[in-house]
C-alpha cells in the first residue's frame, strides 16, 4: 500500500514557498564586507585605514575577498597557508579576472602561478576552459 503524505499548505502557497527557497539558494552568498568591517571594527582597528579601499568597492570579487585577508590576518607559518590554499575556490568572474590579469601584466603561467599562490595545472586548465 502506498503511503499518502499528509500537506497543509496549498498549491498556492506551495509555488510561493519554493520560489523563495530558489530566490535564497541564487543569493546566499555570505556578505563579505559586513563581515571584514566587523572584523576591522572589533578586532583590528589600526587596519582600517589599509583597508578601507577594498570595503568601498560596490562588488567584491573573490580577489578582493583574498587580498582583505591577507591585509587583516598576515597569515604567517607555511601550514596554515598550505591549508588555506587547499580549501580555496574560484567562480568564472574571478578565473577571467586573474587570466586577464596575466594577459595584462604579460606572466607566464608559473610567475602567475606564484603571484596568486596556484597550482601551475590549475592555470593551464583554466586557460584552456575560458580562452582570453
Amino acid at each position: 500500500m502506498e503511503e499518502k503524505k499528509l500537506c497543509f499548505c496549498s498549491l498556492k502557497e506551495k509555488k510561493y514557498l519554493k520560489s523563495k527557497l530558489n530566490t535564497f539558494m541564487e543569493n546566499s552568498q555570505p556578505d563579505y564586507r559586513r563581515i571584514y568591517t566587523d572584523i576591522i571594527c572589533r578586532k583590528y582597528p589600526h587596519k582600517e585605514e589599509r583597508c578601507k579601499t577594498l570595503l568601498n568597492k560596490k562588488d567584491l570579487s573573490f580577489l578582493d575577498i583574498i587580498k582583505l585577508n591577507s591585509l587583516i590576518f598576515e597569515t604567517k607559518s607555511k601550514e596554515t597557508m598550505s591549508f588555506n590554499q587547499r580549501h580555496r575556490s574560484y567562480n568564472e568572474s574571478t578565473i577571467i579576472e586573474i587570466l586577464k590579469y596575466q594577459k595584462i601584466n604579460k606572466l607566464n603561467n608559473t610567475q602567475l602561478a606564484n603571484h596568486f599562490k596556484l597550482s601551475r595545472n590549475s592555470i593551464a586548465k583554466w586557460k584552456t576552459l575560458f580562452a582570453i
